[in-house]
């Protein structure tokens, strides 16, 4: 594993910071073991926008992860590890002995060649590393990589951010502020819930459930 921190040719790449693992697969995943997956680009049935912020990215399969683990008492032995766009977590492919494979999330520790076994008659070592992954950390270099601005966070389904006060006053309560005046405006929601300290609970029937508020009552 290694961190390259590319040249800065534009302003996409001036921070961006690549995590390359020489050990993973370079080539396409088993196509027996993806499926399509349709983006719901944060819109609903009609078209329109539900979650803002989301949309576009590049086109991804679903790799079908085999989290069960029911092929016990037959071995298998670690065939490749392949990077996984849908989770933060690499995945590897598994031979087992009568020649069906299968992916896993790939726990810490194991590489290419490993031996495992699923089931009552795995040791102590395999169980813990590939049958129960608690506590274990799939994919450790995944904190480290330092994406970019503009094209990279679009590739990842990521839309533009506009500033408030750099809308329109239809389209925002705080647009409409100009160099020549408009006063600055109190952080409010797009549909005017003030966003300061404004509490916006309002199921009384279950008052009496609460045993100490968060915020005291003055007086």
């Amino acid at each position: 594993m290694a961190l390259v921190k590319v040249k800065p040719t534009s302003n996409g790449r001036r921070s961006l910071v690549k995590v390359v693992n020489a050990s993973l697969h370079k080539g396409a995943p088993v196509a027996s073991l993806v499926e399509s997956q349709k983006r719901g680009s944060g819109r609903n049935n009609n078209g329109h926008i539900t979650m803002r912020h989301k949309g576009g990215g590049h086109k991804q399969h679903y790799r079908i992860v085999d989290f069960k683990r029911n092929k016990d008492g037959v071995p298998a032995k670690v065939e490749r590890l392949e990077y996984d766009p849908n989770r933060s977590a690499n995945i590897a492919l598994l031979l087992y002995a009568d020649g069906e494979r299968r992916y896993i999330i790939a726990p810490r520790g194991v590489a290419v060649g490993t031996q495992l076994m699923s089931g009552a008659e795995a040791s102590i070592r395999v169980h813990v590393d590939c049958r129960a992954t608690i506590g274990e950390v799939g994919n450790e270099e995944h904190s480290l990589r330092s994406i970019g601005k503009a094209g990279a966070t679009r590739w990842r389904g990521i839309r533009p951010t506009v500033r408030a006060i750099a809308m329109n006053p239809v389209d925002h309560p705080m647009g409409g502020r100009t160099n020549g005046g408009g006063g600055w405006h109190h952080p409010v929601s797009p549909w005017g819930t003030p966003a300061k300290g404004y509490k916006t609970r309002k199921n009384k029937r279950t008052d009496a459930m609460i045993v100490r508020r968060r915020h005291a009552t003055k007086g």
